[in-house]
C-alpha cells in the first residue's frame, strides 16, 4: 500500500532569514568587527549560529583569535548599531505578504516558529503590518531547546491545534531543515544570500524566493 501524505493545513515560517533578511546584517556587522581587529569571520564558522540560538560565539571567537585583546563592551555596541540600522532598512522578503494572503485564503493555519526571542519576532511583524496575519508565535522564550530541535516546530503544531504531519514548514537554515523533519513535517526550502551557500538537509522542495510560486502548486506537487 502506498502512503498518502497527510492534507496540508498550517504553515509555519521561520523568521530570520525567511520573512525578514536579518541574518546577512549580522554577520556583516561582526565580520567587520573581526576585520577591525585584523582578522577574518569565514562563513564556515558563522553557519553554526544559523536558524538557532548559542551555536556559534563570535564574541568568544574573536577573544580568542586576539588573545584577550577586545574591548567587549565597544565591539558589541558597534555590532548592534551596525546591525539595527540595517536590519532598519530590510524590506520584507519577496512573496512574505502574497504567500500569508494565499494560505489564508485556503483556510489554513499560520505559525512562526524562530530561534530569535518573541519579542524580536513580533517588533519586526508589526513594524512591516504583519503580526495579524498569523496565529501563532512561537519563540526562544516558549521552549527548552531551540533548532535543530523540533521543539518549536511542535509547539507551533500544538498551539495551531494541529497534527505535525499537517504543517508544511518553510525555512532558510539547515538548523531550521532539521527541526521540520524531528517534529515529522514536510519543509520548503526557501535558502537566503548566505544559507544558498551551504548543503541543504535534504527538504521536500526548494525555492528560490517565497514569490517564484504559488502556495496552491507548492501544496499540489507535494501531495502527489
Amino acid at each position: 500500500m502506498v502512503d498518502v501524505p497527510a492534507p496540508i493545513a498550517a504553515v509555519v515560517l521561520d523568521f530570520d532569514g525567511l520573512i525578514l533578511d536579518t541574518e546577512t546584517p549580522v554577520f556583516e556587522a561582526w565580520r567587520a568587527a573581526f576585520s577591525g581587529h585584523g582578522q577574518e569571520l569565514s562563513l564556515d564558522e558563522w553557519q553554526h549560529s544559523l536558524g538557532t540560538n548559542g551555536g556559534f560565539d563570535p564574541m568568544a571567537r574573536l577573544i580568542d583569535l586576539t588573545g584577550g585583546a577586545v574591548d567587549r563592551e565597544a565591539v558589541l555596541s558597534e555590532v548592534q548599531e551596525a546591525n539595527r540600522r540595517a536590519c532598519d532598512a530590510q524590506p520584507l522578503l519577496p512573496g512574505v505578504e502574497a504567500l500569508l494572503a494565499e494560505a489564508q485564503g485556503l483556510g489554513l493555519g499560520r505559525a512562526v516558529a524562530s530561534s530569535s526571542s518573541r519579542a524580536w519576532v513580533l517588533g519586526w511583524l508589526a513594524r512591516h503590518g504583519i503580526v495579524e496575519r498569523f496565529q501563532v508565535v512561537c519563540g526562544r522564550d516558549d521552549v527548552a531547546r531551540v533548532k535543530p530541535a523540533p521543539d518549536l516546530f511542535l509547539l507551533a503544531a500544538e498551539r495551531l491545534g494541529m497534527a505535525p504531519a499537517a504543517c508544511l514548514v518553510f525555512e532558510d537554515s539547515p538548523n531550521g531543515m532539521r527541526a521540520a523533519r524531528a517534529a515529522g513535517m514536510r519543509c520548503v526550502a526557501v535558502p537566503n544570500a548566505l544559507t544558498r551557500q551551504l548543503s541543504l538537509p535534504d527538504p521536500d522542495l526548494v525555492v528560490a524566493s517565497l514569490g517564484e510560486r504559488s502556495l496552491a502548486s507548492i501544496l499540489a506537487e507535494l501531495s502527489r
